[in-house]
């Protein structure tokens, strides 16, 4: 299926800013920043005494890797409200992140704040063509997750008709976007494909959909991910990125070039570090993303170490931003596995798996220790029934599958062919690892 083009456009002129007026606006916001925190937030106080730094011993933007970091841990620690920089009287919104275990992260916007997001996811959904002509169908998850309300509040500034359906009922989906003329469509990549699965069932064909494109985030996705998305639904596959501790979605966004994803860094300054040593690294090196949150009133964080795995990208693009991109997250540093002593990051499964002409997109990634406290790795991954149901094609596609996933991780792992739609899907973040062993 041919995809639908695409223009994006400028928002603002911040996106278009030259290098040395970048740097020199980082600096005084940075230096803005500390100033307000080390007034405000305790915390922030005593770790920029306790390492004898004042905002004022910063003389060049560079001079951020003095700084000391902030972890995920430190807002728990301080849960609810340690790290705000404004009373409660000047809240307007709270958010809070999921969390597997313990209380969630608890983030707090001002009416400033809220403003800030607003215009950010404008200017993300301006870079994919978003006009006050469209109509945006967010199926994105409203409520404490930050996701479906940032889009909305984005969209609505730009001054395009918001449909606020949120998740699931993927039946629904389908027929408000033919009867409401739905133009853009977001939510994770893996409804995406949920999405697409549903239009093929029911023998809808996408080049019917009023639909030009697709702004997908709020979990890692490969390259391969896109292509089938775009294959299926004829649409440009754009990946929007952020996180609720940073501000939520807005943070950084493709242009129609998809060549990476383009940090809004007049607002939040980003660095790629290595994760063990807390080293910074140069440009085009894979490490964990950094980020300097500069404008923020309610929850400024300094140097907040995100754990998603990825590099920055400066080279200038064909849209003339020239805010520095990040490549599509790789996976997440604290997502590793540890395979009988060897690091695995679902994203290399992933690549594996939808290079292959025989699998569907969709697979699940399963740990075990077994009886001789060993690690045992399986892939479960959906394949056509004409495959599943003739042994020795199935035996053969299991066997190639193990073979290249062995070659690109190092380790053994066993392959498991089912049926479609076997494995269940997912109307948010799609369930990719189950963890069986008891650690």
């Amino acid at each position: 299926m041919g995809v639908k083009q695409i223009t994006g456009y400028i928002w603002d002129e911040a996106e278009r800013l030259p290098r040395n007026e970048m740097r020199k606006l980082q600096l005084e916001r940075l230096q803005s920043c500390l100033t307000r925190v080390a007034k405000s937030v305790p915390f922030y106080r005593d770790k920029l005494a306790n390492a004898g730094i004042t905002p004022g011993d910063l003389g060049s933007i560079d001079d951020l890797a003095r700084l000391p970091f902030t972890y995920k841990s430190d807002l728990r620690d301080n849960y609810p409200f340690g790290l705000f920089a404004k009373p409660a009287s000047e809240l307007v919104r709270l958010h809070a992140s999921s969390g597997t275990t313990g209380k969630p992260t608890v983030v707090g916007y001002t009416q400033n704040d809220i403003e800030l997001w607003s215009n950010l996811v404008a200017r993300a959904l301006a870079a994919a063509g978003v006009t006050s002509e469209d109509v945006v169908q967010n199926a994105y998850g409203y409520g404490l997750f930050t996701g479906g309300l940032g889009i909305h509040y984005g969209a609505e500034k730009i001054g395009a008709t918001i449909v606020p359906v949120s998740g699931g009922n993927t039946q629904r989906q389908i027929m408000l976007i033919q009867d409401l003329s739905s133009t853009v469509l977001c939510c994770t990549p893996s409804y995406a494909l949920v999405i697409a699965e549903a239009l093929a069932s029911e023998g809808i064909d996408p080049a019917t959909l009023p639909l030009k494109v697709g702004i997908f985030g709020a979990e890692p996705w490969s390259e391969e991910i896109r292509h089938q998305i775009q294959d299926r639904l004829g649409i440009p596959a754009l990946n929007i990125y952020g996180l609720s501790e940073v501000i939520g979605p807005g943070v950084a966004m493709e242009c129609p070039q998809q060549v990476g994803m383009h940090i809004f860094e007049d607002h939040f300054i980003p660095e790629i570090i290595d994760p063990d040593t807390g080293e910074s690294l140069p440009d085009g090196q894979v490490g964990e993303l950094v980020f300097s949150c500069v404008t923020k009133e309610a929850l400024p964080l300094i140097r907040y170490r995100t754990r998603d795995r990825t590099r920055l990208i400066r080279e200038e693009c064909a849209c003339g931003r020239t805010m520095v991109r990040m490549d599509r997250i790789l996976g997440r540093t604290d997502d590793m596995l540890i395979i009988r002593g060897v690091n695995v990051f679902p994203s290399q499964i992933e690549t594996v798996l939808l290079r292959s002409a025989g699998t569907e997109p969709q697979y699940q990634i399963l740990v075990d220790r077994g009886d001789n406290h060993l690690d045992y790795l399986t892939v479960v991954v959906e394949a056509p029934q004409s495959t599943v149901g003739d042994s020795d094609r199935r035996g053969q596609l299991q066997t190639d599958l193990a073979q290249e996933l062995n070659s690109a991780l190092g380790i053994s792992c066993a392959v498991r062919l089912v049926g479609p739609q076997q494995i269940q899907r997912s109307d948010g973040k799609a369930i990719r690892v189950i963890d069986n062993r008891i650690i």
